[in-house]
């Protein structure tokens, strides 16, 4: 239980839903992990439900059916590369961080991958989160460059393997 008394303990991850697309958005624009300089990253950034129904998106919640905790989009075969996915995004919410809820997502993410046949899949991080992707077992592979105007920054590329 966190300070606003939502259980992040043992999220429910379930497919997304048309009608979570707005919880998604609002998650992605109010992250304190693109404040500052890394504010343009997410400004203006949609989830929308043509997204969220097109995508293999998973979101974890408390309970059943409560706050939506984090999410995760999972890219299958990504450029024709089979064996291979890839991370679309992923999400936590401010307060259900250092509760083991990203864990989760990826211990599922790797799940869905198995199931789909994947090898590995490859993550092109916010260089702030390179850490906890390494802490769980990606391996960095190199670096993808800035693309500006929308990315201003380089960001770690590293790939998952799914065992």
């Amino acid at each position: 239980m966190n300070a606003s008394g939502t259980d992040t303990g043992a999220p429910h991850i379930r497919r997304a839903l048309a009608r979570d697309a707005k919880r998604l958005t609002r998650l992605v624009r109010t992250s304190r992990a693109y404040e500052g300089h890394w504010a343009p990253m997410v400004e203006g950034y949609r989830v929308g439900p043509d997204y969220v129904e097109s995508h293999r998106v998973f979101v974890a919640v408390a309970g059943t059916e409560g706050p939506v905790l984090g999410f995760y989009s999972l890219v299958l075969d990504p450029g024709g590369r089979r064996g291979l996915g890839e991370l679309d995004l992923m999400f936590v919410s401010d307060t259900a961080q250092g509760h083991g809820v990203g864990r989760r997502l990826v211990e599922h993410l790797r799940e869905e991958a198995a199931r789909a046949g994947l090898d590995a899949v490859r993550v092109v991080a916010h260089p702030p989160a390179e850490g906890f992707y390494r802490r769980v077992g990606a391996e960095r592979t190199g670096t993808v460059a800035a693309t500006p105007p929308y990315v201003m920054w380089d960001r770690p590329e590293l790939m998952l393997p799914i065992v």
